[in-house]
């Protein structure tokens, strides 16, 4: 019988990597005659992990006691990683650091870029950069991880933590599809849509242009830029060309589950023949759910949530997404400028007005500000339907109150909402709209005093501050902008505004701080050389239209002309006769009865009746009286006088006929 061990040597000289299961026959048949070889347990260990088998590589790993575990740290960090358990796998590769040192840096990196500890990855990338390569193919793969760590860093909105020289991309970034791809990801995550279309474009015949890889192989690394071409095609509103790819792609054919659910919701999304909710949310539930070690980045889980609550809102689930999303919004910290939790805050004031938008929608979200006053989305809300109905009034005062509440507020966290950038612009935004000048000056230069102190500055504040400031005629002003300038400039020597800033802040106070950098401003005559100087003076002054907002609810003092009209209002028909001609007199007696007017004559009746006939005359009644013995009646006529107030007496007038 042949020597278990020999064969074990044997193969391994001779190993390629589809001969792991051989070689995993092979350590199993060595442990049975000799149960605690290191080298045996050692290899099993690497063969489980080449076979992806990461669980049964954990349990080999524990079964072969601390010595094992001690050897194989670094393939422990790496089977924990691939299981899920970051937060170990972390723990054991920061703290080794034996001779596997710059392996383990690399699966701490790998943990940090799945656990969307972004920032630490980039760091760690950027360490094994720095050092040598120990492998062949180290140095591509380094730069490949680096590339998608800067694109995570932007779609997590951290871009200012990317290198400005990483940002544009190199030559070398264009050789590989991995690569194109990672950089069209950056474009596409900063809004850059062209040129990811651009770099998309290349990584799709790069890949498919490989002679290493199979057709099948091939397929399933195109699949995915194909679905990422589709996004970028639906954000550019070229609806036809993204469903004529989207024809293109076989959803079940997309091989890893996370990409082929965001296949399924961005084809949904682009799609313009299904109109049918409950259809769409068929579609959607379709996919089946991902396990923990497939889960989607959070910004990609966040809006296939948002996705999901919209679907139940179109086919009516108003109370069910009222209370999911307001669980979520109470456990969160408040107030918070997180876009999931704000979007949630929309999608919650949606359900609660029942999709209703304006006024109907106000009255039924307003009276939520009284549990969640600080809810951001909630406000943002209620100031776009006031924006919308065109009263920025209520917005205005709505946002200055929550400001102030915040001011107040003893919690720095607080502080940081109350100055975020994107909610002092939209509070200038709200000034500017109903013509109000005067505070934005303010309202810049407080934001930008409180981020001067702060460890992060938001560049287009800071330049929005001091533009706003060089309005000024103050000194103070002026000197206030040209610190601001100053620290621009210190982030990046060739911002051309802020050296222009810089030169305009101290033009009229400190001309010797400013001359060295006269030279490199735009000459005058090469700035107004397309300007005609004649036609302007011609066209004189222009003045643009001052928005108008409505000051008062108050009504009008109504003109004479107004009052005039409403006298002459037209009268309803119900009211006018029947024989009513247009331009016609109408009688003034009309209302009067019929038998008092002065135009009222009675039907026509001849002589002695006649007279009988009329008001207060004589009216004749007949009576028969019996004769006695039996000789017959004879007719009586009986008179009578009706007076309308002397009591007249009665007459009888005998007369008959025998």
């Amino acid at each position: 019988m042949a020597n278990p061990t020999a064969t074990l040597t044997s193969l391994l000289r001779g190993a390629t990597l589809s001969d792991h299961e051989e070689i995993l026959k092979a350590t199993n048949a060595v442990l049975k005659t000799s149960k605690n070889n290191p080298d045996a347990l050692h290899i099993r260990v690497d063969a489980l992990l080449k076979l992806d088998r990461f669980d049964d590589a954990l349990r080999a790993l524990d079964d072969g006691g601390d010595q094992l575990a001690e050897r194989c740290v670094l393939e422990k960090s790496y089977a924990l990683y691939k299981t899920g358990k970051l937060q170990e796998a972390e723990e054991l590769a920061s703290g080794y650091s034996g001779e596997k040192r710059r392996g383990l840096k690399h699966v701490a990196a790998q943990v940090a870029y799945r656990a969307e500890k972004f920032e630490d990855a980039a760091r760690l990338y950027k360490e094994l950069s720095a050092g040598e390569a120990d492998i062949e193919g180290e140095e591509n793969d380094l730069r490949i991880n680096s590339s998608a760590t800067d694109a995570q860093l932007e779609w997590q909105g951290n871009g200012d933590l990317v290198e400005k020289s990483r940002k544009k991309p190199g030559r070398e970034d264009l050789e590989a599809f991995e690569t194109s791809y990672n950089a069209a990801c950056g474009c596409i995550a900063r809004g850059d849509l062209a040129a990811g279309t651009v770099l998309l474009k290349r990584a799709r015949d790069l890949c498919e242009a490989l002679d290493e890889l199979t057709d099948e192989e091939k397929r399933a690394e195109v699949l995915p830029i194909m679905v990422q071409q589709a996004y970028v095609y639906t954000k550019l509103g070229k609806l036809e060309e993204a469903e004529a790819l989207q024809k293109m792609i076989n959803i079940d054919d997309v091989p890893e589950p996370p990409t082929k659910s965001i296949a399924r919701n961005n084809s949904l999304a682009a799609s313009k023949t299904n109109h049918n909710p409950y259809m769409t949310q068929r579609l959607f539930d379709s996919v089946p759910n991902l396990s923990h070690t497939e889960k989607h980045f959070e910004f990609q889980a966040s809006i296939l949530r948002q996705n999901r609550y919209t679907i139940d809102l179109q086919i009516q689930k108003f109370s069910g997404v009222a209370h999911s999303t307001s669980s979520i919004i109470s456990k969160s910290p408040s107030p918070t400028i997180s876009p999931f939790i704000n979007s949630l805050s929309v999608l919650n004031a949606a359900a609660y007005s029942h999709g209703e938008t304006g006024k109907a929608a106000l009255k039924q979200i307003i009276p939520l500000l009284e549990k969640r006053p600080n809810d951001v989305g909630l406000i943002l809300t209620i100031i776009q339907l006031y924006v919308l109905i065109n009263n920025p009034g209520p917005a205005i005062t709505l946002l200055e109150t929550f400001f102030k509440r915040l001011e107040e507020s003893i919690t720095p966290s607080d502080h940081d909402v109350r100055f975020a950038p994107g909610l002092v612009a939209l509070l200038v935004s709200l000034y500017r709209l109903s013509g109000r000048k005067t505070p934005i000056k303010t309202t810049l230069s407080k934001a930008a005093s409180y981020w001067r102190e702060k460890s992060k500055p938001s560049s287009s504040l800071f330049r929005a501050a001091s533009l706003a400031l060089l309005e000024s005629s103050s000194a103070g002003d002026l000197s206030t902008a040209g610190e601001i300038f100053a620290s621009l400039r210190a982030q990046d020597q060739s911002d051309r505004i802020a050296i222009a800033g810089f030169v305009a802040s101290y033009a009229t106070s400190n001309y010797a701080k400013i001359s060295p950098d006269l030279d490199s401003l735009t000459p005058i005559p090469r700035l107004i050389s397309g300007i005609d100087a004649s036609a302007l003076e011609e066209a004189g002054i222009p003045s643009l239209p001052t928005p108008t907002i409505p000051a008062s609810k108050k009504r009008a003092l109504e003109s004479e002309e107004v009052k005039e009209s409403k006298k002459r209002k037209k009268t309803r028909k119900s009211k006018l006769p029947k024989d009513y001609e247009e331009g016609k007199k109408l009688d003034p007696e009309r209302w009067l009865p019929l038998k008092e007017r002065s135009s009222y004559r009675p039907k026509g009746k001849k002589g002695k009746k006649k007279m009988e006939s009329t008001q207060g005359g004589v009216v004749r009644e007949e009576e028969s009286l019996e004769l006695a013995g039996g000789a017959g009646s004879v007719k009586v006529e009986k008179s009578a006088v009706i007076s309308g107030g002397n009591g007249g007496k009665k007459k009888k007038k005998k007369g008959g006929k025998k």
